[in-house]
């Protein structure tokens, strides 16, 4: 038995289309609405009675569309579409999502007047951990995405598929901690049973995530961002060891996390280790931090230094 949809839903659903599509034919219209095109025309006559200005352009090129004046009516996001949104404004937003600050609240009125179904899944999104300072770089699926943040708000257990350079990937089963996003690419903060450690995946990397059986806690006092920027420093190439020539408190507002970790020497100087497999890049960092220093190692990075020194020394000369 098939229920009967109300002449309201259906004057709704004419103005998502409407929305979505300006220039719709009232022939699709209805196609899409599964009507007649009389009860096509009948439903925008429902919402020109509303108020919404509806316009309509005759011949092979016209079609419904809405005019200027709009006051907006209920907004209509699919959970795709709401997660898409959602994730695109965390790519870029540098602040927390539940204070007072426009984005924030923004993100708040779309949570609430979503339907249950997408409600859950973007209230998991909007909850994860952003501080983004770089330029966009993979976006991961949304869907995938919001199930992997809804693990993380329930903590449930997932047994994932991660993409590697192998076709068919490997398959780990992980408690996963925390979803961050930093500097354009999204992170999944975990413990993987599988290798009985920490570790910090590529969410555009896992193709497949299915809750299972088992519930766990988090690390108490956890700070995901940090602990994401402390990995991201950690078992490339090089070994780096930098003296700082400035009082930890003052370096650490300079250095980024992703160069590595700051540990006092004296009132006045601090060391920073970490690694890398771009010396010239590190190099760059270094220079950009404007602190002096010292490269104690290694000797990759330390001829960074000098050729960058060597570069801007020929540019200043013409």
């Amino acid at each position: 038995m098939s229920l009967e949809v109300s002449p309201t839903a259906r004057a709704l659903l004419a103005l998502e289309l409407i929305q979505n599509k300006p220039g719709v034919t009232g022939e699709a219209l209805a196609a899409r609405i599964g009507v007649s095109d009389r009860a096509a025309r009948r439903y925008v006559g429902i919402l020109r009675e509303a108020g919404v200005p509806i316009e309509s352009v005759s011949g092979p090129y016209g079609g419904y569309r809405i005019g200027r004046g709009l006051r907006v009516a209920p907004l209509m996001f699919n959970a795709p579409e709401a997660l898409g949104l959602v994730m695109a404004v965390l790519q870029g937003w540098h602040g927390g999502t539940d204070g007072d600050h426009p984005v924030a609240t923004a993100l708040g009125k779309i949570v609430r007047v979503l339907p249950a179904s997408a409600a859950a899944p973007v209230e998991a999104m909007r909850r994860v951990s952003a501080q983004n300072p770089g330029d966009a770089a993979a976006s991961p699926d949304p869907q995938l995405t919001a199930a992997v943040a809804q693990a993380c708000e329930s903590r449930r257990r997932l047994r994932i598929r991660y993409r590697t350079s192998s076709a068919d990937g490997r398959e780990m089963v992980v408690d996963p901690w925390a979803v961050v996003v930093r500097h354009g690419r999204w992170y999944l903060l975990c413990w993987s049973h599988t290798a009985d450690a920490r570790r910090v995946l590529r969410v555009d990397r896992i193709t497949q995530a299915e809750p299972i059986e088992g519930s766990y806690d988090p690390p108490a006092d956890q700070d995901p961002v940090r602990e994401v920027e402390e990995h991201l420093a950690d078992g490339w190439r090089y070994e780096v060891e930098v003296r700082i020539d400035a009082p930890v408190e003052l370096a650490a507002r300079c250095v980024s996390r992703t160069l590595g970790r700051l540990s006092p020497v004296d009132a006045q100087s601090c060391l920073l280790h970490g690694s890398t497999d771009n010396p010239r890049w590190y190099a760059g960092q270094l220079a950009a931090m404007e602190l002096p220093f010292t490269v104690l190692g290694s000797a990759e990075v330390r001829a960074g230094v000098l050729a960058l020194a060597d570069r801007l020394a020929r540019a200043a000369k013409g």
